[in-house]
């Protein structure tokens, strides 16, 4: 017998037990879209988890602190000493221990971060954040979106790279009034009368003064703060409600940064840099932490270590990602598991579907013995029926989990942008396979049964 009239036999038995092959196919559908739709779940929360991380700062990067537990610009490490460290002088991060660490083995980016927060005005609007120094290499390379203008140049002068966010803070300096946090209709937010790029923009860094209220601590008065006018050269591409790791900050060139600190502050204390026991500020600017790129996953935390061999602290996404993945692995087992037993509820349907056509065609199957057909062709032949059933309800129910997957995803999408159903075509493929496999080991048995009934007492079965 050939194949093709093996294939022949098989569609036409089905075909002429349609209901029967239809509620056998219909439990298939179930269970394949059971499991597949209940392993996306996993799959999906483990993308939306993995997303977070690189929204965090990545899966590679590595963020390094001075263990003073001094916060400077806003950033800093609040460190628990002993005794015995308290003796041991203070361990910051300057131009040389950057170079240091960009000559570590598997380091491919070492960059210096340095903040201040400042504040910022253009007419009648205000605003205060952070603006924050980096060196031309890592700028380049964090794979920052521009939506206007261009990354902050190398040079003297200041240039701001403002994050797409910062526009829905400026609020109305003389009414107190914040257009977008007080819009009346959230779906269609307001926004302040501020144009980042072309308008002048007058940045405030003696935060002292601002604050202050015209007099120090004492009750002297103050001089009122000197405001700079300071250029933009671009803004992050994105929209005012889309986050990221920069997007509610100001990036520049951290050696434009150091040169207009020094401008402003002309020998007095930097805000947020250390002093001496005299409470003079050090002639070098310390940086807030240096931002660290490692050149492979598998080797985050023998860099790490070797960082705080040195003195210094280490933090990184790498262990919050390791716990994120055992959780998404026992989350995707436990799913995967529940869609399982539909599916072996559909085999058990599948056999008896087989088991129950093997007693309807117990003549058929002794003529085609008698005929001298090959034992093997008997087998094949129930075997495939079977192996129909699993492709047709695996293809039907793989339909339904991309339905199910999309309707998941439009509930959840204001909580998981990214979807929290996840389908990708491995999935797909293996879903697939596995409905036929296990369709034919369902019908393995019945197939082994038809193929050992007696020729003689096939025919004589009534």
């Amino acid at each position: 017998m050939s194949v093709v009239d093996l294939l022949k036999m098989s569609l036409s038995s089905l075909w002429r037990r349609k209901l029967r092959t239809i509620l056998t196919i219909l439990g298939v559908v179930i269970g394949t879209a059971s499991i597949v739709v209940m392993i996306s779940l996993g799959l999906g929360l483990n993308r939306s988890m993995m997303e977070q991380i690189e929204e965090y700062g990545g899966i590679t990067t590595i963020n390094v602190y001075g263990n003073d537990g001094e916060y400077y610009g806003g950033y800093g490490v609040a460190v628990s000493v002993d005794s015995d460290s308290e003796q041991q002088e203070p361990v910051r991060i300057d131009d040389a221990a950057i170079e240091t660490f960009s000559q570590m083995e598997h380091v491919e980016l070492a960059s210096p971060v340095l903040s201040i927060y400042v504040a910022a005005k253009q007419g009648v609007w205000e605003n205060t954040f952070n603006i924050q120094g980096m060196s031309q290499e890592a700028l380049h390379k964090m794979n920052l979106e521009v939506g206007e203008g261009t990354l902050p140049p190398e040079g003297e002068e200041l240039q701001l790279f403002y994050g797409n966010t910062l526009i829905r803070d400026f609020y109305n300096a003389k009414t107190g009034q914040n257009p977008y946090w007080e819009s009346p209709d959230p779906e269609n937010p307001q926004f302040a009368d501020v144009d980042l790029m072309n308008d002048p923009m007058f940045i405030i860094f003696d935060m002292d003064s601002y604050w202050g209220g015209g007099t120090d601590e004492n009750g002297n008065p103050l001089p009122a703060p000197k405001k700079y006018i300071v250029p933009a050269c671009g803004v992050m591409a994105g929209e005012p409600d889309d986050w990221s790791e920069y997007s509610y900050t100001a990036l520049c060139d951290v050696e434009a940064l150091k040169a207009q600190l020094r401008k402003v502050f002309k020998g007095k204390r930097i805000p947020g840099q250390p002093t001496n026991k005299a409470g003079k500020p050090y002639k070098e600017i310390y940086y807030d932490r240096a931002y660290i790129r490692v050149d492979d996953i598998n080797h985050m935390e023998e860099v790490q270590e070797s960082i705080r061999a040195m003195g210094y602290q280490a933090e990184s996404n790498a262990e919050w990602m390791e716990q994120t993945q055992e959780q998404s692995r026992s989350i995707q087992a436990a799913l995967g598991g529940i869609g399982a037993v539909s599916l072996f509820v559909a085999a058990i349907g599948i056999a008896n579907t087989m088991m129950m056509s093997i007693y309807e065609r117990t003549k058929e199957i002794g003529v085609i013995k008698v005929l001298g057909c090959d034992m093997s062709a008997i087998r094949n032949m129930f075997l495939a029926e079977a192996g129909f059933i699993g492709l047709i309800g695996g293809a039907v129910g793989l339909g339904l989990s991309y339905g199910i997957s999309s309707i998941i995803n439009f509930v959840a999408k204001e909580t998981y942008y990214a979807g929290i159903s996840y389908i990708p075509l491995y999935l797909s493929a293996v879903a697939m396979i596995f409905a036929v496999i296990i369709g034919m080991l369902a019908g393995l048995f019945p197939a082994l049964r038809a193929m050992r009934l007696s020729p003689l007492a096939a025919i004589r079965n009534e």
